[in-house]
């Protein structure tokens, strides 16, 4: 690592050192309010945590529908723009915009000094220097939220190198940004073969049984799948009730209460579908024990998403493997046991492919994936003996641990890529590195992956921006 000559203290960031010849300015210097709107033919815009200012089309699969939304009151967005989603820029959700389009009515939009690289700003800007600012100068808003402002952000300084530097610290961040994005697309290729190892592991134990006599299999007709003829098969509906979860919306939501799980959490790549993980939950208040009962859920339950923005999310369930109090939210269905037993095999049934073919098959979409109870009632169960039902289930908890093993050592490497990646950054822009003299090599431009190890929770960093 090579340091530059001198370096001077900033008292206004934190006392910072930085190369003496850069510039410290407030950002009101480099750039003025901007609220230009009615613009509703231009293209949706968002912002994510690790990402910036993408499109919303990039990551509309993970998001609830806002196409009712009013769009004649969201901004107008340039390239060049810097945006801050005003409730979760102390995270890190800001970007300079590479697109045109409109972005939430709630978000800060500036139009940026053309005397800098826009590039190098989008750097800077998301830095976690800058982020630490973000946070001293975000208000705090009841427990979990922190908004800012622009009479508090145009008052945030910001290191400035002179431009030719700027232009070599971009051509020095996009290589080594490249470097560690191609690295980090490996490693999700290799979480991707895990995954489809695991489905079609468990589809061919859930559809056929462990023990291999598939010369006595049974042609149903009403199910075309071969099956062990020893096994059952039922309709869901004999096995299980349906009623609905909440009617509420994310405005429902309190810090702590009563865990709740939603249509998000059904979706997110942390619900394994066999088992819960206490990330998914969201919390009520206690009051809905009182008005809404039937919501609750209890152990054997599943908690069906009712639409998905995706055609395979269609079938996507929660299993609820614990004695405790917790609700349905949110455009969800409850199926309830009849039996009132452990239901883990149908777990991993609802898991197979082969099982939600039948759901595939019968959704339609315009906008979104609507799974009906009806739907869910009319699809076909392969029912095998209890005993057998635990052998699976046995099976199938020790194969996919080990997988899942694996997998969560992947995920933790793209964990300490991502932060290794943030660490160049933030020590490149702030004058730590100086790049001045190095000699960038060829190399393959790969820009970030938009996916889930890059979200940090889309509906904490993007609540603002639906209810906005």
């Amino acid at each position: 690592m090579v340091e530059y000559e001198n370096y001077s203290y900033c008292p206004q960031i934190f006392n910072e050192r930085f190369p003496s010849h850069w510039k410290i300015t407030p950002i009101y210097g480099l750039a003025k309010e901007k609220k230009i709107s009615d613009c509703t033919d231009l293209e949706l815009l968002s912002v994510y945590l690790n990402i910036g200012v993408i499109p919303f089309s990039y990551k509309a699969e993970k998001r609830t529908n806002v196409t009712s939304v009013d769009l004649s009151k969201y901004q107008r967005v340039d390239p060049g723009d810097f945006v801050l989603n005003n409730q979760q820029a102390w995270r890190g959700s800001v970007g300079v915009s590479r697109y045109t389009g409109i972005i939430s009515p709630a978000y800060i939009v500036l139009e940026m000094d053309d005397c800098n690289n826009s590039e190098f700003m989008n750097y800077m800007l998301r830095s976690h220097t800058m982020v630490d600012q973000y946070v001293i100068n975000s208000k705090s808003v009841g427990s979990i939220q922190r908004n800012i402002h622009w009479i508090s952000l145009k008052r945030t300084y910001v290191p400035i190198p002179p431009r030719t530097e700027q232009d070599q610290i971009v051509r020095f961040l996009d290589w080594k940004v490249s470097e560690i994005n191609k690295l980090i697309g490996i490693r999700r290729k290799e979480i991707q073969k895990l995954e489809e190892l695991k489905s079609c592991i468990i589809d061919k134990f859930v559809i056929h049984g462990l023990h291999g006599n598939f010369e006595n299999h049974n042609d149903d007709i009403r199910w075309e799948i071969d099956y062990p003829s020893n096994w059952k098969i039922e309709r869901l509906r004999n096995l299980f009730t349906f009623r609905k979860g909440l009617s509420i919306t994310k405005a429902n939501l309190e810090p702590t209460g009563i865990p709740v799980i939603s249509y998000g959490q059904v979706h997110s790549k942390k619900n394994s579908m066999v088992g819960l993980n206490n990330e998914l939950f969201r919390y009520v208040n206690p009051s809905y024990l009182i008005t809404d009962p039937s919501a609750l859920v209890q152990k054997g339950d599943f908690i069906f998403a009712d639409t998905s923005e995706d055609l395979g999310g269609s079938g996507n369930c929660a299993y609820i493997d614990r004695e405790e109090k917790i609700f349905a939210g949110y455009h969800s269905v409850i199926a309830h046991t009849k039996e009132g037993t452990d239901n883990k095999y149908f777990a991993y049934l609802f898991k197979s492919p082969t099982w939600r073919y039948q759901i595939w098959k019968k959704v339609n979409a315009v906008k979104v994936y609507s799974i009906t109870q009806q739907i869910l009632k009319d699809t076909f169960l392969l029912v095998p003996s209890k005993e057998e039902q635990q052998e699976i289930v046995d099976y199938l908890d020790n194969v996919c641990s080990k997988i899942d093993s694996l997998i969560a050592n992947t995920h933790k490497n793209i964990e300490e890529l991502i932060e290794m990646k943030s660490v160049v950054v933030s020590d490149v822009v702030t004058g730590k590195i100086d790049v001045r003299h190095v000699t960038i090599p060829e190399y393959e431009h790969v820009d970030d992956v938009v996916d889930d190890d890059t979200d940090n929770d889309d509906e904490a960093a993007e609540a603002g921006e639906e209810e906005g």
